[in-house]
């Protein structure tokens, strides 16, 4: 290897501790998706090809995944556990106001409205 090619290889490497950021995965599926070899891209990143063409399944079954209209299982149960907890707090401050109207009519009390004194 030559020096200018060794410093692009290097410099085109991953990153601390051997670890690439989502950025530069991302930038490597689309040179692929793009056309580009994929030998020459696993070189140029310093990652085997395996490693590689496991970044661009798991990117286009995301991709795939976020085109369905419908939620995904968690996210329905989620929605649905988020809609009765709300269904249960309404119905809580409901039977919560009508208790203080209850307590306010009923006459003098900690509750009961007071007039003023003059």
């Amino acid at each position: 290897m030559t020096t200018d090619v060794k410093a692009v290889a290097e410099a085109a490497g991953p990153g601390r501790g051997g670890r690439m950021s989502r950025q530069r995965k991302r930038d490597a599926v689309l040179r692929l998706l793009r056309g580009e070899d994929l030998e020459s891209v696993s070189r140029s990143l310093g990652v085997t090809a395996a490693t590689l063409s496991g970044w661009r399944d798991a990117f286009l079954a995301d991709g795939e995944a976020s085109l369905s209209t419908r939620p995904t299982d968690g996210e329905a149960l989620e929605s649905g556990r988020l809609k009765a907890k709300l269904g249960e707090r309404l119905l809580e401050r409901e039977l919560l106001e009508a208790k203080i109207a209850a307590l306010e009519a009923r006459g003098p009390g900690p509750l009961a409205r007071r007039r003023s004194r003059p």
